[in-house]
């Protein structure tokens, strides 16, 4: 029997259904070079989507924040290819920061188009549900735009429910309760 590749947490590999391979692991600060190569690659649509406005280019002083996370309160997955930090194209990028209340913490994902659609998207934000659940956070929430159907479909099968965001015209936040059921007295 041969031993399989053991890989540091949170790190593994998944097949998409276009047969490529990719990498899910934490963002490391080797990433930010490729995070700004990569974002040309993006549509404007796909920008504002993930950013809620237009972004023209990723600063390298921006790529450099997005790489570099806090790891008490931020955590940050990519989808890349297999190789190395610095040298891989990332196709995904998922990041969850805890608010300074440490009871609810916010989400946001951006998959490009050329792997969207093959439920990374799925996946990645059950990782981010999953740390969060491990941080104790009461509350998982994003803001989406409310024509971003795909967005709001996958939050929904998630569990996910809406909000209303009054000084936002246009978005919807998306709000996943972890708290645990109340205990039911016994009748």
């Amino acid at each position: 029997m041969a031993l399989r590749e053991r890989l540091p947490p949170w790190h593994e590999y998944q097949r998409l259904p276009n047969g490529r391979e990719v990498l899910i692991r934490p963002i490391r600060p080797e990433d930010a070079v490729p995070l700004r190569e990569g974002f040309s690659l993006l549509q404007p649509d796909e920008v504002r989507q993930r950013f809620l406005h237009a972004v023209k280019e990723l600063t390298p002083e921006a790529a450099e924040r997005f790489a570099r996370i806090n790891p008490k309160t931020e955590f940050a997955l990519v989808a890349a290819e297999p190789l190395p930090p610095g040298e891989a194209l990332v196709g995904a990028v998922a990041r969850i920061a805890i608010d300074d209340d440490g009871q609810d913490a916010e989400f946001a994902i951006l998959v490009s188009h050329y792997i969207a659609g093959m439920g990374l998207g799925r996946y990645l934000m059950t990782r981010l549900v999953k740390w969060a659940r491990g941080k104790k956070v009461r509350r998982v929430y994003g803001d989406v735009f409310e024509h971003n159907q795909p967005m709001l479909q996958l939050a929904q099968s998630l569990g996910f429910v809406r909000e209303h965001v009054q000084e936002a015209p246009g978005l919807v936040r998306v709000v996943l309760n972890l708290d645990p059921p109340p205990l039911q007295a016994a009748s």
